[in-house]
């Protein structure tokens, strides 16, 4: 078993789990310590399911997994009760983790209303998101990717935004993505980090016309936080999206914070004893 998510609570104790069989199963707890297998997504992979999450609350119950098989998969619940999928394909190589975007994150020109279905617990018009559903991916082809659901057409396309290369990269797998909470305005942050000992912080700012309307997104610019000394396997904002937790192969953790200069500094680590 390689990653679990919890739902938010407006949909009550759920839980997913993923796991190295291809599969994803849902559970809630019905009453305290007693839980239900809700839905049990046998080989909805070919390979190993390595990271899942549920999307920000707004877009309904709908939970996605990314796969070895290079493919990432979003399982919706609808209003019969049933659980509807659709996938995209990210890379050949495969598909080691994903974010999605945050509630209220920045998004692009001309979005659209959430297309969400009703889900447990739920009886709210659950489309009054003024957002696209956004998330980002990491993979075994050393890339991120950024991926928007196109509500008009009812599908998921690559992001527009073009991502900055050119100065820095990941050299080797990307073992870990995700997205901060939303803390500044028309700016979107997301780290990124990779067997090759390094996590960038990839930001993105938007642009607006004479309106203050939204018009595009301009290209994500990286900013190198450190190179470890080991490999660096997941990384986590703090709620506050203040803070970067990360978790490197020497056993240590790390936190970081952003400061007024403009630099990444470290304030704590935490040595697995």
């Amino acid at each position: 078993m390689w990653s679990v998510s919890w739902s938010h609570p407006k949909f009550g104790i759920v839980l997913a789990s993923s796991s190295f069989d291809g599969s994803v199963m849902i559970h809630r707890e019905s009453r305290p310590r007693e839980w239900t297998l809700i839905h049990n997504a046998r080989n909805i992979h070919e390979s190993s399911v390595n990271s899942i999450q549920f999307a920000p609350h707004q877009f309904g119950l709908v939970l996605a997994a990314a796969s070895s098989d290079g493919k990432v998969s979003f399982l919706t619940h609808t209003r019969d009760d049933s659980w509807k999928i659709e996938y995209i394909t990210d890379n050949s190589l495969g598909v080691n983790a994903l974010s999605f975007a945050p509630s209220g994150g920045t998004s692009d020109a001309g979005s659209e209303t959430g297309t969400a279905e009703s889900s447990p617990n739920d009886d709210s018009n659950s489309n009054s998101s003024t957002s696209k559903m956004r998330i980002v991916t990491g993979g075994c082809d050393n890339r991120i990717r950024f991926w928007n659901r196109i509500n008009s057409s009812q599908k998921w396309e690559i992001d527009s935004a073009p991502i900055d290369t050119s100065v820095i990269s990941h050299t080797d797998w990307v073992r870990d993505v995700a997205w901060a909470p939303s803390i500044m305005p028309d700016t979107n942050i997301v780290a990124s980090c990779s067997e090759d000992r390094t996590v960038i912080i990839w930001t993105q700012q938007l642009k607006k016309n004479n309106d203050n309307a939204n018009v595009n997104n301009d290209q994500w610019k990286p900013f190198l936080l450190n190179t470890f000394q080991d490999p660096v396997w997941r990384v986590s904002w703090s709620i506050t999206g203040s803070i970067l937790a990360v978790s490197s192969g020497d056993n240590h953790v790390s936190l970081w914070k952003h400061a007024l200069e403009g630099n990444w500094v470290q304030v704590s680590s935490v040595q697995d004893s």
